[in-house]
């Protein structure tokens, strides 16, 4: 026997995009020369002393970590949030670094999703398309999940102050991400003001993934956590996700941190001493290190504004397209999503995602079905010779 609310599970989008291009053949001429521009991974070099740290902490493998994350690691993150975002976070009560922020995003609904919200089943909020591991947390502690069109009339972002008032009292959480994956767009001031105020008046948690905070083109994005404190907003509304998997190109390092309110947090370290990993001591001590040095940060944000604008020199007359705010993905608007995969495969050997495999069909339609995400982290030349062919693959498709 097993659980019914994992049966009707969608693939997951990679092990889907193989089953859909590995069955053919990649173009002949370009067959040595594959550019693989699917996944997240950065490319970017990180700080050179990273191996030195690491090297002068091998001893403490030998040690189990503190569940909570090393007192020096947690002052490290409040001394980043308190530069980048202007707040005040306690380390010993608002911080716990994280074995990645999926570890977060995934356990912050069993820790703080209730079974029940004014006597009836409550309801979490997704952005589509979204994240996958949001759906998932959700499904896990049998919430319902409302899924809201995050599209271009919205700027990308999901309005879920249009939504009726009988979910919205059933709430309990809402996940929104800025920079968001995949469109890249940035949640503004003005659009925290009203979902903090929305989250307020219905009495929901907002579970704001900040792990593309840092890779934007010119303006840094205001955070959820820096706007609840300008508003006096309650310190247990807000909780902020964040990672050095795109801030500082340590995918591997597996190392992030959860933020928020003390009552929030005591639930989720409760939660960590039964089910969690911490991070090992050797990587909380190459994290805290990492968390104190912004040059690396700077050179990797230019690198990425260097191919965005070599990226709208070769697709900036195509329709649709728009550079975005933040991350590193393009959102790239094409007539038929996985078609477009899959002739920039056979035609182009480039691998992109189809939009459809990041979002779920809501009355009829899917809001990424129109849409490719291509990933620009691969060095800057790689990402030029992909875009080029992919716009040579799919010019000859379009109507």
């Amino acid at each position: 026997m097993f659980p019914e609310r994992f049966s009707n599970l969608p693939a997951y989008a990679f092990p889907r995009l193989r089953a859909l291009l590995d069955v053919h053949d990649p173009a002949p001429e370009f067959a040595d020369d594959v550019v693989n521009m699917t996944i997240g991974e950065p490319q970017h070099a990180f700080p050179e002393f990273l191996g030195r740290v690491l090297a002068d902490n091998l001893a403490t493998f030998s040690k189990y970590p503190p569940n909570d994350g090393a007192p020096e690691l947690r002052q490290a993150i409040s001394d980043w949030a308190g530069r980048r975002y202007g707040v005040a976070l306690d380390p010993a009560t608002q911080i716990m670094p994280l074995n990645g922020t999926r570890e977060g995003l995934y356990n912050v609904a069993m820790a703080l999703c209730p079974e029940r919200k004014n006597g009836q089943k409550p309801v979490i909020l997704i952005p589509n398309p979204f994240y996958q591991v949001y759906m998932i947390a959700a499904i896990s502690v049998a919430a319902e999940t409302v899924f809201v069109p995050a599209g271009p009339e919205m700027g990308f972002m999901p309005d879920y102050a249009s939504l009726p008032k009988e979910v919205l009292d059933r709430v309990t959480m809402a996940y929104i991400c800025s920079p968001s994956n995949p469109q890249g767009a940035v949640a503004d001031e003005a659009y925290w003001r009203d979902l903090i105020a929305l989250a307020e008046k219905h009495d929901f948690r907002i579970l704001a993934d900040e792990c593309y905070s840092e890779v934007y083109r010119t303006t840094p994005p205001p955070g959820a956590m820096e706007m609840a404190q300008k508003m006096g907003a309650d310190p247990e509304r807000v909780l902020i996700f964040h990672s050095l998997s795109k801030r500082s190109n340590l995918a591997g390092l597996r190392s992030g941190f959860v933020a928020g309110g003390p009552e929030c947090m005591a639930r989720i370290k409760m939660l960590r001493n039964y089910a969690g990993t911490p991070l090992p001591l050797p990587v909380q001590r190459v994290s805290e290190a990492v968390w104190a040095d912004e040059a690396h940060v700077d050179a990797s944000r230019a690198l990425y504004n260097e191919k965005f604008a070599e990226a709208a020199q070769i697709l900036g007359d195509w329709p649709g397209y728009q550079t975005p705010e933040g991350g590193f993905f393009l959102w790239l608007p094409v007539d038929d999503g996985e078609a477009a995969a899959l002739t920039a495969w056979r035609e182009a050997a480039v691998r992109v995602l189809p939009g459809d495999y990041l979002s779920r069909p809501v009355d009829g339609g899917s809001p990424g079905k129109d849409y490719i995400r291509v990933a620009l982290v691969a060095p800057k030349e790689d990402c030029a010779r992909g875009l080029t062919r992919l716009r040579d693959a799919l010019k000859k498709h379009t109507r």
